[in-house]
């Protein structure tokens, strides 16, 4: 009898252990580090509020040079070559 009083509280135990959280610590400040991390990499967090146009390029202006710089991996432009490397140069004799 007292074997199986020991063995059900051990299981009972054990099954309470398993729905007890092991990192409370952790679990209270989960996703602080990446609030953070984004906190500290945004310029202006009220830049959605911003009602002003941006000034510098316009619309189309920017969509011409996105194309520009796609088309430069489609077709990268020339290199030159390098003829006559050392020549001129003088052996001292």
């Amino acid at each position: 009898m007292l074997r199986a009083l020991s063995t059900l509280v051990f299981v009972a135990s054990a099954v309470a252990s398993g729905c007890a959280t092991t990192t409370p610590n952790l679990d209270a400040k989960f996703g602080h580090a990446v609030t953070a991390a984004r906190a500290l990499q945004t310029i202006n967090p009220d830049a959605s509020r911003n009602a002003d146009p941006v000034a510098g390029i316009d619309g189309e202006s920017a969509g011409h040079s996105i194309d520009r710089y796609h088309d430069s991996f489609k077709a990268p432009p020339t290199t030159f070559s390098v003829i006559n490397i050392g020549e001129g140069i003088s052996s001292g004799q």
